[in-house]
């Protein structure tokens, strides 16, 4: 009994020693944000597919545990680009990403923890510069700069997507021209304004002058209408009826005396 007492001791004892050399190899907590693989020296190498979410996980010793930060990032790039015909531009991004969380096996295979440095970034620069490459000084800066910001958007989303890599964003801070281009540029676009401005008020003005127009023919044409259709019958009826609403009148004394030279009855008195 006492032998058996002695060797759970010793086994407990070595279980000890054990834990204390190999824990930190064997006891892993994956906090919130953060995703795993797992290396497998003796069986098969690089677990792709079994991702290891936020807890606490037990491996063996001899394999290791490769923690991966899954939350959005954001890098921010300053570079030299040239438009299409070929004018220096300093531009400012910002890009905002995430590793693909349940891709992080493929993206440690094929880039590695560096993956910031290695394909977030150049992948940035080359589309920056390819897409402005398309665009003129003056596009770029004003007339199509969401355009110009959208093409550089799809361009780097695109190419991140194969490297494993999710772009959520992709902001144009700042577009820095020559002092002297700049200067054109703007005042090309304030003349530009000003005669949008002259030209609205002219269709304004134009617009106001059809409508009288329109306006004053359709009077005349009133008119006419109404002077052909007012014989002397519709007239002598139209003086009667008037003379018919006089009399009913409470604030009116009627007095009717023979009659005018066109037959009409002569109105005398009233208040």
């Amino acid at each position: 009994m006492k032998k058996r007492t002695q060797i759970s001791i010793i086994v407990v004892a070595v279980i000890g020693v054990l834990l204390l050399i190999f824990g930190s190899q064997m006891f892993y907590v994956i906090k919130p944000g953060e995703r795993a693989v797992i290396f497998k020296k003796f069986a098969g190498g690089l677990d792709k597919d079994n991702i290891f979410t936020p807890g606490f996980h037990i491996i063996a010793p001899w394999n290791d545990m490769i923690k991966y930060d899954v939350r959005e990032q954001k890098s921010e790039e300053t570079m030299d680009v040239l438009d299409k015909g070929g004018l220096s531009i300093n531009v400012d991004v910002t890009v905002i990403f995430n590793p693909i969380h349940n891709a992080i096996g493929y993206l440690h295979e094929n880039i590695g923890a560096d993956y910031v440095s290695v394909m977030v970034i150049p992948n940035v620069r080359s589309s920056v510069r390819a897409v402005t490459g398309r665009y003129s000084a003056e596009e770029i800066y004003s007339t199509k700069r969401t355009e110009v910001e959208t093409a550089i958007i799809e361009a780097t989303r695109k190419a991140l997507a194969a490297k494993k890599i999710d772009m959520k964003d992709l902001l144009i801070r700042s577009i820095i021209l020559p002092e002297k281009i700049k200067a054109a540029i703007e005042s090309k676009l304030q003349q530009q304004q000003e005669a949008l401005a002259y030209q609205f008020r002219l269709d304004r003005e134009r617009s106001e002058a059809d409508r009288r127009r329109i306006e004053a023919q359709g009077i005349a044409d009133y008119n006419k209408i109404i002077s052909a259709s007012l014989t002397d019958r519709i007239l002598q009826q139209k003086g009667i009826d008037a003379t018919l609403e006089l009399a009913n009148s409470p604030n009116a004394k009627i007095v009717v005396i023979g009659s005018g030279d066109d037959g009409m009855p002569l109105i005398l008195g009233g208040n």
